[in-house]
This record gives structure tokens, sequence and C-alpha cells, in this order.
């Protein structure tokens, strides 16, 4: 399988059990539905194989020699380059307290024992799939982050359909963090992410997307046609949410003081918007995900260049 021309690699699943017969049923099943597996005796052969490779999902059957299933994902946990690994615990039949004992451990689900393949490869695929839209998706605004992002500008790029893709973030937002600190901040992101989301709703169909790539920078792909209602709604909506997440009285003279290192006391307006806009048209086709986001942070460059929110649009053609 392949996502914008780059082949993807079969999903890494970490299989850990002392029972053999076990190990082998799971791993041979699950490589006959395009798995890759690695093998464990005991927790912590786990750990060490975690150590050199680390997979995308782990089977862990709860009573093993050593460390058991409920001490290995307690450990998996509590080491921040683990912690958000998905793990299944395998558990005795009818023995609800191993359940209960596994997933207050950590444990993403469980099962049963004996359980058949279809199971199984459902329980994984599920897991899996649970544990990747997580990962995209922006714990701050639960927009699609930046694999989503590009999987929908992939998506385009292949369809060979008009689309523009704009790049947003705020201007000045260091100033707000350093003036109220970085919970207020966070407030001035958010507040972004329902005018965006506002502006995306208001221009109806076909559907524009909307992603958010961290901290303030944002992105929109929609028709062409769509940009220019788009950002005006979102830049309209936006200044004037902003504002009133100021202090009153920095609002009121239109900037914020701020100290540098020195002690002196500099001025710092209120935030805006810079917008740049990449346009695949017939006169410009882009070929490749990457160019187009390229070239909408070139035109979010031009745009931070003019005084006051500014929306960027290239319209260059081929060589030019």
């Amino acid at each position: 399988m392949s996502v914008d021309g780059v082949e993807e690699r079969p999903d890494l699943i970490l299989v850990v059990d002392d029972d053999e017969d076990i190990v082998r049923f799971v791993a041979f099943n699950l490589r006959l539905h395009g798995f890759e597996v690695m093998q464990a005796g005991d927790g912590q052969e786990a750990l060490e194989l975690i150590e050199r490779r680390r997979p995308d999902l782990a089977v862990v059957d709860l009573r093993m020699p050593r460390v058991d299933g409920l001490e290995l994902t307690r450990r998996l946990r509590a080491n921040p380059m683990t912690s958000a690994l998905p793990v299944i615990m395998l558990t005795a039949k009818g023995l609800t307290v191993d359940k209960v004992h596994g997933l207050t451990a950590g444990a993403d689900d469980y099962l049963v024992k004996p359980f058949d393949t279809a199971e199984l490869v459902a329980r994984v695929s599920s897991t899996l799939r649970r544990n990747k839209e997580f990962r995209e998706v922006s714990p701050l605004t639960g927009l699609p982050g930046n694999t989503r992002i590009r999987r929908e500008i992939g998506d385009r790029v292949r369809s060979g359909v008009d689309y523009a893709v704009g790049y947003i973030d705020i201007d000045r937002f260091k100033s707000v963090n350093d003036r109220y600190g970085f919970v207020r901040g966070d407030e001035f992101i958010s507040a972004l992410a329902r005018s965006l989301h506002r502006a995306v709703v208001s221009v109806g169909l076909p559907p524009a997307f909307l992603g958010h790539i961290g901290g303030d920078d944002f992105v929109i792909v929609c028709a062409p046609e769509q940009v220019r209602p788009l950002t005006e709604r979102a830049v309209v909506d936006f200044e004037k949410t902003a504002d009133e997440l100021y202090d009153p009285e920095d609002a009121k003279r239109g900037y914020v003081e701020l100290k540098d290192r020195r002690g002196n006391v500099q001025r710092a307006h209120l935030v805006t918007l810079s917008i740049g806009v990449s346009l695949s048209v017939p006169e410009r086709r882009f070929t490749d995900p990457l160019e187009v986001i390229a070239a909408a942070s070139e035109m979010k460059t031009v745009a931070k260049s003019q005084p006051g929110s500014y929306v960027a649009m290239d319209r260059r053609r081929p060589g030019g």
C-alpha cells in the first residue's frame, strides 16, 4: 500500500506469550492478513525487543513468568517513548477480574482465550485504527493533524481537480504568549480554529477541509472560488474574537507592552492573520503534496511582509 507515492510498511505487531502454540497461532494469522510480527516469550524479552525496534501494537498475555502482562503494560505506560503504544491483553475465559486489572493497567482492549482468527484480526485492526486516528487529531483543537493534512492534499493531487491550499498563522502570536502566558496563547489558537471552522461551514459545498499543523499554524483545502469568501469570513471573525481575548486596557490602546532582555519596553500591535494560498489549476498542476504546501508557505511569507491581515495568492504559471 502506498500514500502520496511512498510505500507504506505493514504494521508491526509484537506478540508476547509464554505459550509457544498461542504465539505461533497468533503470529501466523496476523502475517496472513498482512501484518509484520515480532515474538517474545515474556515481558522482559518484550522490553528488550522494544528497545531495538518499536512495534505499532502489542498483543500481551496476562500471566507470564518474570515480567507478566500487567507489569509489562505498566512499564510501557510509564515510559514516554512507549506510553502511547496500544496494548491488547490476552485473558483467561471467565476471569472478569483479569480484564479489569488489564484495563486498569492501561491496556486498550482484551481478548478472551480461546479466540478465533476473525476476532483477533478485527480487534488488532480496530485498535490500530483508533490509535492512528487519535494521533492524527490535535489535542487542543480536535482538528486533523499533519498526517491527515498530507493525505487530504495527496488525494486532491491524484484526483486532478482544481483546488486551493491555504496556510494560515497568527501574526505576533509570540507577543501574546510573552504578555499573558501559554494558557492565554492557547485560547487564541482555539479561537482561530473556531473562526476557521465557521468560515469553512459558511462556504458550503463542496466541503472544504480544515487541519491544524500545530501551534498557531493551520491549513485549509478548498475549491479555488471558495478562497476569497472563506478567508474574508475567517479574518473578520478572528480579529473580532481576538480583540476580546486581550486585557481591556491592551485592547483599547491597540498594542501590548513587553520588555526585551535589556529591560527596554517594546510595543507589539494586536494579532492579525497571514494567509498564503497556492492554486492547482489547469495552467499549473502540482504533482507532489509537499510542493503544494511549500508554495503556500512561500505565499504566507509574502503575506507577513504586509501590514494587517493579508491573503497572498500564488498565481504563477509553470516556469514563472
